[in-house]
């Protein structure tokens, strides 16, 4: 837990620096600061949470009924790919409305205000608590079904 609000403090440390530079270079009249502000606008987005939790939940039901060495295979080489992934966007979302906020855009904190941010909440949480549900054989069959539910919910339902 602490490497990863290391990693996303520092990550959203960089992508504040940067979306200054934008804004700087924007402000000087610059077309590419532009380009870059518009570009960190797009990733930093809720919506890009959807499939990624639905990814997610799927590599968290296939690790409930493996076998230990292939659910430790699926665990280093997808599931925490995705985890970190949902680090690195939630801290570049983060990184953009501190720094639009410090150049004087008050209502930059408002775009916090989304319910898709739940789905990066869930795989946060799930991710913290994936090793206690492993360890007994009722949580890992009754977390099966709600991982497989969860993933098809956040892949077919559109709000």
């Amino acid at each position: 837990m602490q490497r990863a609000a290391l990693s996303f403090a520092l990550l959203a440390v960089l992508t504040a620096l940067l979306v200054i530079a934008c804004l700087f270079l924007a402000q000087k009249g610059y077309p590419f600061g532009a380009i870059g502000l518009r570009r960190l606008d797009s990733i930093a987005s809720a919506p890009t949470f959807v499939p990624l939790a639905g990814l997610y939940f799927l590599t968290a039901a296939l690790l409930m009924i493996m076998p230990l060495r292939a659910a430790s295979f699926v665990l280093s080489h997808a599931t925490e790919v995705v985890f970190w992934t949902t680090i690195a966007l939630i801290a570049t979302i983060v990184g953009v409305v501190v720094a639009r906020f410090g150049w004087g855009q008050s209502s930059a904190p408002s775009s916090l205000v989304d319910w898709r941010f739940l789905y990066a909440a869930a795989v946060l949480a799930t991710h913290f608590a994936l090793d206690h549900l492993r360890k007994n054989v009722l949580l890992r069959t009754l977390f099966f079904a709600i991982f497989v539910a969860a993933c098809a919910f956040c892949l077919f339902w559109t709000p």
